[in-house]
């Protein structure tokens, strides 16, 4: 990853931070069942992306601009988040705790 690539994540993760904290958010239903499925409240995904960090980025997905959040609850819990990059409300498409099969660490996949 360049400097030109580092930069762009910034400006797209302070925007995400931006919309999270005036709560410009909208939750899909998908969103909502993984939450009621999971254990997560509204507040731990608010909670993750302000701590979050862009772990992988997706400007050409065939749905839109979107990427994948990992970030820390106040408890400590890691959280994903995927969601929106490019839309005037931060659309919350997906968000669930990373363990594996999947995930070796909050940062890792499984090969």
């Amino acid at each position: 990853m360049g400097d030109a690539d580092f930069i762009d994540l910034s400006i797209l993760l302070e925007r995400i931070r931006t919309q999270a904290g005036t709560e410009n958010i909208r939750v899909t239903q998908h969103a909502q069942q993984e939450m009621v499925e999971e254990n997560i409240i509204l507040d731990e995904v608010l909670e993750a992306i302000a701590t979050g960090q862009i772990i992988e980025n997706y400007p050409e997905h065939r749905r839109g601009p979107c990427c994948l959040l990992n970030g820390l609850t106040q408890q400590g819990r890691p959280i994903h988040i995927v969601c929106t990059t490019a839309q005037p409300v931060l659309i919350i498409i997906t968000t669930y705790e990373p363990k594996p099969p999947k995930w070796i660490t909050p940062t890792q996949r499984r090969q």
